[in-house]
């Protein structure tokens, strides 16, 4: 996370600017309704772009009878695809802060404004909620737990600063981070998260993490809560290692404009 740099408290002089928040949802459509009125009631500022991931029920109508932005995907790409397809949106729409919210009810929404602080002051390019930050409390599965702390410990030692949550997909991008992830996005299952941090890394962007309270699961059960996931995992962290043996990502004149 390159050289880790400090993220000060938030502060009234830190500038104000466009904010979209996206939400990546497949068959969401039972739990999106509660996220999007917590995104209105506690950043009603904010523009708020649900991508509709190859849904089979309601979750579309529900998204745009909630006055949201809808970004159809004609078929399942995963998180990592929806992910892609918001930020292509917010860089060719010229916003200053994007930002990744669930639409599982898991994280907050009022924390949003702590997160994005920082990347609207200009410090960082890339802030990551951490739920192991600050001595906060989260019950992960056994599993889950050793997977992501093999990605923290991994990522950590490849250059890019101390990490202590790379799965975490509570984050608030700025411009640049922004123009990079519409051009370059991981799309294998964690690569939205962990590999997304080594990419970014790599292509100098200033990262850093912030102490964040989320939910715990209330329905759904996720892919690492089994032997199936840890393996996936695993692939992740070949993934990574890979990663580190190729050329550094440049950041260059193709990162400047918004992909067409």
């Amino acid at each position: 996370m390159g050289d880790n740099p400090p993220v000060n408290a938030p502060t009234d002089s830190a500038k104000h600017g466009r904010m979209l928040v996206i939400v990546p949802a497949h068959n969401e459509a039972a739990s999106l309704p509660g996220a999007l009125v917590d995104l209105a009631r506690c950043v009603p500022a904010a523009d708020v772009a649900v991508v509709d991931d190859g849904s089979t029920d309601d979750t579309a109508s529900v998204a745009a009878a909630a006055g949201a932005t809808v970004l159809p995907l004609a078929c399942n790409l995963g998180v990592g695809g929806a992910m892609q397809t918001g930020y292509m949106y917010a860089a060719r729409n010229g916003y200053d802060v994007a930002v990744q919210f669930d639409g599982d009810g898991q994280h907050r929404a009022n924390l949003i404004a702590q997160l994005a602080e920082p990347v609207l002051a200009g410090q960082v390019d890339l802030v990551v909620g951490s739920r192991l930050l600050g001595g906060l409390k989260f019950r992960f599965h056994p599993l889950r737990f050793i997977g992501n702390r093999m990605l923290a410990l991994l990522i950590s030692a490849v250059g890019h600063g101390k990490v202590t949550d790379p799965t975490s997909g509570f984050r608030a991008a700025g411009p640049r981070a922004i123009r990079f992830f519409a051009a370059h996005y991981p799309q294998t299952y964690l690569g939205d998260t962990a590999e997304a941090l080594v990419w970014a890394g790599r292509a100098g962007l200033r990262i850093a993490e912030m102490p964040v309270r989320m939910k715990q699961r209330s329905a759904g059960e996720p892919a690492t809560r089994s032997l199936k996931g840890f393996w996936l995992t695993m692939r992740i962290v070949l993934a990574i290692l890979v990663d580190c043996l190729e050329s550094r990502i440049t950041f260059d004149k193709d990162q400047q404009e918004p992909p067409q």
